[in-house]
């Protein structure tokens, strides 16, 4: 036992399976020199398990380290394969739920592009929180009534009760996730048609994976598909439909106020135990190859680039301070671009700026990208090892 209580169940039964001594508080957010990346601070990650019910949490978390409302850049809508999958989901939701002049709250929407998506396709009425939201990066819904709150989701200022609740990319990085989703519980009507979707990253895979570039500060909370639905469940919220998406990364779900039958996908908890008992050994030797791999060819002069300076980059260069044997950061994300990631202290290209000194070696933070970025490298004629993590 760790002697820390399960956020999500409140279980004693809990045991530390990871730690890292110092991490960058925040990997999204936009920093202007070398030496303001290089002093950001860093806190300490532990990660626990809870064996009750699947859970992980850092243990460690301190909110306060974390300032949402700063000048991060989370969003992946630059991507022609990331805006691909957001409007099948806009479809998918559509078709399961008839949302014309319903009200629609997204809890979490960034800078808004997938609740302007939803609200252009169903004609729903939109409320999106987030205190990140940025009014001038979002044009309009084309007539569509859709307003913003920039603030923490609070159900005090909630002034009427949605139809439908959005989530996406948010759950994991709170810490206190059972009383979260009670007051996402509070802000429902009595009525049943009322929807909720949610997706949230899969802890199974990174556990399976050893995937350490996953692990990062601002991700405080870690669901696999049955520890996810279980949370849902204590609040008094049905599971209507779960499943995983985007090459198995992230967590699809959709429920509804009041009880529902158990899925199979729920019933995971024998090998979510399985998983986090193999990830401490999983990882080190994830961790060893990465490390070995970016070593080896900086021995021999290659250069090496890493494609994407985002929280999966920021978390990779970091975890084993590799970044001195890393060439260039390359991120098609505009915004980024010309800024500089906390705790390894390098600067975020554009990808035409690899011509100047084209890659020996290109390694991709997120194998989904993979035939995308491929492709655009060999628009510019760069044909370099190009492997995914």
């Amino acid at each position: 036992m760790s002697g820390h209580l399960c956020p999500a169940c409140a279980s004693s039964a809990t045991s530390k399976i990871y730690r890292l001594d110092a991490v960058p508080v925040q990997s999204c957010i936009l920093l202007d020199s070398e030496t303001e990346a290089r002093d950001f601070p860093q806190r300490p990650i532990e990660l626990h398990f809870c064996n009750n019910c699947g859970f992980v949490f850092n243990a460690l978390f301190d909110l306060s380290m974390v300032d949402y409302a700063s000048t991060t850049e989370e969003s992946q809508h630059f991507s022609g394969t990331f805006n691909r999958f957001a409007k099948d989901l806009v479809e998918e939701i559509a078709s399961l739920d008839d949302l014309s002049g319903r009200r629609v709250l997204e809890i979490g929407c960034g800078k808004g592009d997938f609740l302007q998506e939803l609200v252009q396709h169903t004609g729903a009425r939109g409320l999106g929180v987030d205190p990140g939201f940025i009014p001038e990066r979002l044009p309009g819904a084309n007539g569509q009534e859709i307003r913003f709150q920039r603030e923490y989701f609070d159900p005090a200022n909630i002034a009427e009760a949605p139809d439908y609740v959005v989530c996406r990319h948010t759950l994991e990085h709170i810490p206190k996730v059972g009383p979260f989703m009670s007051d996402v519980s509070r802000i429902l009507t009595d009525e049943a048609d009322v929807g909720i979707f949610f997706e949230t990253p899969d802890v199974a895979r990174v556990l399976d994976e050893g995937a350490f570039w996953d692990i990062y500060y601002e991700h405080c909370s870690y669901f696999t598909m049955g520890s996810h639905a279980r949370l849902f469940r204590r609040n008094g919220l049905g599971i209507t439909k779960l499943y995983l998406a985007y090459d198995g990364q992230y967590i699809i779900q959709y429920a509804r106020a009041g009880g529902a039958p158990v899925l199979h996908e729920e019933d995971d908890l024998d090998a979510v135990r399985a998983l986090a008992k193999s990830f401490p050994d999983q990882v080190q030797k994830k961790r060893d190859f990465w490390k070995g791999f970016v070593a080896e060819r900086h021995k021999v002069g290659k250069r090496v680039a890493i494609w994407g300076g985002g929280s999966k980059g920021v978390s990779f260069l970091t975890t084993d301070r590799i970044a001195s044997m890393v060439a260039n950061v390359v991120d098609i994300n505009p915004f980024k671009q010309g800024k500089y990631l906390p705790g390894a202290g390098l600067r975020v290209s554009a990808p035409e700026d690899l011509k100047e000194a084209p890659p020996d070696t290109v390694i991709v933070m997120n194998p989904v990208y993979l035939k995308e970025i491929g492709a655009q490298l060999a628009s510019m004629d760069m044909h370099p090892e190009l492997v995914a993590v």
